[in-house]
């Protein structure tokens, strides 16, 4: 029996089987974390140091690397018809105070003030629930933003019952006899687009949606393509979106001509 050492470097077999195996150790790793990171990403590498830690799964951040998008805000506004009844006077009141400041652009002498909804008598809810989604930023804009945000709850429940309050306005281009669109009633059914008036009507109105009659035909025609493209969402469960998606271009002008024809 051999009483030789087999595992000793002076065995030139086991020499040669370590070689061997640190060779292929070294490979793989170059391999792996070199040649392939560079082989299967068309993305570029900073240099060495960043394709290994692509291989390892760090994330890698360079100049090339897309900006994360902000997270979608959406409507949280719970409502029922419980929540406003006749308005308060002292509310009316507080409302009609902080009101000064909307006159600007919500003012019934807006003078051509074509881009504003029209807000005289527009009912509590829908008042309280855009100002809800301006303050959440589920709804944008430039303007109503800033000034939303610094109103407190009460605060928009005054500026509603304040609105609601008040008479509403002449339309501004009035046609009485004015025949409804087709899609304003009854809608496009095999589209799934509802008559507006199952929602917008004057005497039946959706909790939270705004009465249309008399509005600009050019506030209504830009809501109507914000919501279809998207960047107007805070209607809650996509439905208004969902609406818009499917009316033709000319459908959105027959609506907006029809409803600035209201009186």
């Amino acid at each position: 029996m051999s009483t030789e050492r087999l595992f000793t470097f002076k065995n030139p077999w086991f020499g040669a089987a370590i070689g061997i195996a640190g060779a292929m150790v070294v490979l793989s790793l170059v391999a792996g974390f070199v040649i392939l990171p560079y082989a299967t990403t068309n993305a570029p590498f900073a240099g060495l140091w960043d394709a290994i830690c692509s291989a390892a799964g760090v994330p890698r951040v360079t100049s090339d690397s897309p900006t994360p998008k902000p997270p979608v805000v959406t409507s949280n506004v719970v409502m029922n018809s419980q929540m406003f009844g006749a308005p308060d006077a002292r509310s009316v009141g507080r409302g009609a105070t902080l009101a000064m400041q909307c006159a600007i652009c919500h003012g019934s002498n807006r003078q051509g003030q074509v881009d504003t909804p029209n807000l005289e008598g527009q009912p509590a809810a829908a008042i309280y629930k855009q100002l809800r989604d301006f303050k959440a930023g589920a709804r944008t804009n430039v303007i109503m933003g800033p000034f939303a945000v610094k109103l407190g709850e009460q605060d928009m429940l005054d500026l509603a019952a304040y609105y609601s309050y008040l008479p509403r306005q002449p339309g501004s281009h009035p046609d009485p006899v004015a025949i409804a669109p087709q899609i304003v009633a009854p809608g496009a059914p095999m589209r799934n687009v509802p008559a507006c008036s199952s929602c917008h009507g004057i005497n039946d109105a959706k909790l939270g949606a705004p009465w249309l009659d008399g509005q600009s035909a050019v506030y209504i025609k830009a809501q109507l393509q914000a919501f279809a493209t998207g960047t107007r969402r805070n209607d809650i469960s996509e439905q208004m979106r969902n609406i818009a998606r499917q009316m033709t271009g000319s459908e959105i002008d027959e609506a907006a001509r029809y409803y600035a024809s209201r009186p």
